[in-house]
């Protein structure tokens, strides 16, 4: 855990006025809550619960591609009890569908502090300690800085270990372009 609170620090301190000017790193921070663990999507299982704190940095870099732009992330999904918290890193492909209108979808590698085997009914068995990470975002541009977007992210080992619980988030998230 304390890893991850180290994680936080840095993003925040990435998104600070002096990294998150037009000619810093950041593009745009996106901050969250989401339901941890969320039953009947990609996992289709539950075995934790809560709710989870999300936020995300998109950096400047960019790539065109089919109309959209491909960026690298970075980002924490951190759960406020006891439960799985994780650190990921992807590449993010969004494209403006109308002029308020987003989508973006991603694929990545997160790591993970909850358990790779079952140990207990109520913790996921995750398979290893690095795992696949794929989100899916859809969103309305309130103006030329503000977003507010429905977010959905699953992580798992994609049967490269044993076993392969994985894991879904679901929620809302606010953005902000610098």
């Amino acid at each position: 855990m304390r890893n991850l609170k180290f994680t936080l620090f840095v993003f925040c301190l990435l998104a600070s006025p002096l990294g998150a000017s037009a000619e810093g790193l950041v593009h745009e921070m996106k901050v969250g809550v989401l339901h941890h663990d969320q039953d009947n999507l990609w996992s289709n299982t539950s075995r934790e619960s809560g709710i989870d704190g999300n936020i995300e940095l998109i950096f400047n870099a960019d790539m065109p591609l089919w109309s959209g732009a491909l960026r690298p992330v970075v980002g924490a999904t951190l759960n406020a009890g006891s439960d799985t918290s994780k650190i990921y890193g992807a590449a993010r492909w969004e494209i403006d569908i109308s002029e308020n209108f987003l989508f973006a979808l991603g694929v990545g590698i997160a790591a993970h502090n909850g358990e790779t085997a079952l140990v207990r009914n109520d913790k996921k068995a995750l398979g290893s300690k690095v795992l696949f990470y794929f989100p899916i975002e859809a969103g309305y541009r309130i103006n030329e800085r503000d977003t507010i977007s429905l977010f959905f992210d699953h992580v798992s080992n994609a049967w490269l270990a044993d076993p392969n619980e994985g894991m879904d988030t679901l929620g809302i998230r606010y953005g902000i372009r610098f």
